[in-house]
């Protein structure tokens, strides 16, 4: 269905007024917490909170890259906070959460690319919840790849997500910071790292991509040996972004899982509300 400037009727939702959603709310905002949650405006804000799931978004909301996909902002960061890792560890053990996904901006200014924070948010949730289970989704570590990855290695296990977001055609307009091959160089590398380490992608639809190329990116993923793949529908998060070029109808995701599970991943979350950590908590989707 092209855009014709009316949201359809299938990504309509409402926000919850619970006393579980305003649970998570107060825990993470007396904690002083970010989240992808607000910071992206998740259509699936309400759902997950009201659930008491939410993802932490560290190293501060100010990202050094500017992707016309995204409504976090950019500038000049703050420098890392050394106390963030146990404000992290003290909202987990708050919200007796068994599974935490953890994000990040990109930290093009620092030289690890945050990979230390990261692994150091893991190993304080660890000392509070040993039996905790985690999901990264990273940024693409352009310049220090080997070094984050070396870092990380110290704090398995988790599934290790990055994002190639949308198809190589579109990466100038959508994602003009990032480099297509080099985020998949970053999956192959993290799978070669340790190949018992379980990967994950994300991309969005209906940026205007055409059908084969959405294939072909699924092929690339499962050549680097990405195991989960999630599928979503870009929606416009600021009148800044990108414009929605076409809302995909529930029944093609549908297909397009049932593709994704051909291709031979083994963890498939296709709809119009997924995004990279929608039920990432799930072993299975099958």
């Amino acid at each position: 269905m092209k855009n014709t400037g009316r949201l359809p009727s299938w990504l309509k939702r409402r926000i919850p007024a619970s006393a579980a959603y305003n649970h998570t709310h107060h825990v993470i905002g007396g904690l002083g917490i970010e989240t992808i949650c607000t910071n992206a405006n998740c259509p699936n804000q309400g759902q997950c909170w009201e659930s008491g799931t939410a993802t932490v978004l560290i190293l501060g909301n100010i990202c050094t890259r500017n992707c016309r996909f995204c409504a976090v902002g950019h500038g000049k960061p703050e420098p890392p906070d050394a106390t963030e890792a146990a404000r992290v560890a003290k909202m987990a053990k708050d919200m007796e959460l068994k599974y935490l996904v953890i994000t990040s901006v990109n930290r093009d200014d620092l030289e690890d690319g945050g990979a230390g924070q990261f692994r150091d948010v893991i190993k304080t949730c660890r000392g509070e919840i040993e039996d905790m289970r985690f999901e990264l989704l990273v940024p693409d570590f352009k310049h220090c790849q080997d070094a984050a990855l070396e870092i990380l290695e110290t704090a398995m296990p988790f599934v290790f997500g990055h994002n190639i977001e949308t198809v190589p055609a579109l990466y100038s307009t959508a994602r003009p910071g990032a480099d297509y091959r080099t985020s998949l160089e970053l999956l192959r590398k993290a799978k070669a790292a340790d190949n018992r380490a379980i990967t994950k992608s994300s991309i969005m639809l209906g940026l205007g991509e055409k059908e084969e190329a959405v294939i072909q990116s699924l092929k690339d993923l499962r050549e680097v040996g990405c195991d989960r793949l999630a599928l979503g529908q870009y929606l416009r998060p600021t009148k800044q972004s990108l414009e929605v070029v076409e809302y995909v109808e529930p029944e093609k995701f549908d297909w397009w899982g049932q593709k994704a599970y051909e291709l031979g991943f083994d963890w498939v979350m296709a709809s119009p509300f997924t995004r990279s950590s929608y039920h990432a908590e799930q072993d299975s989707t099958r």
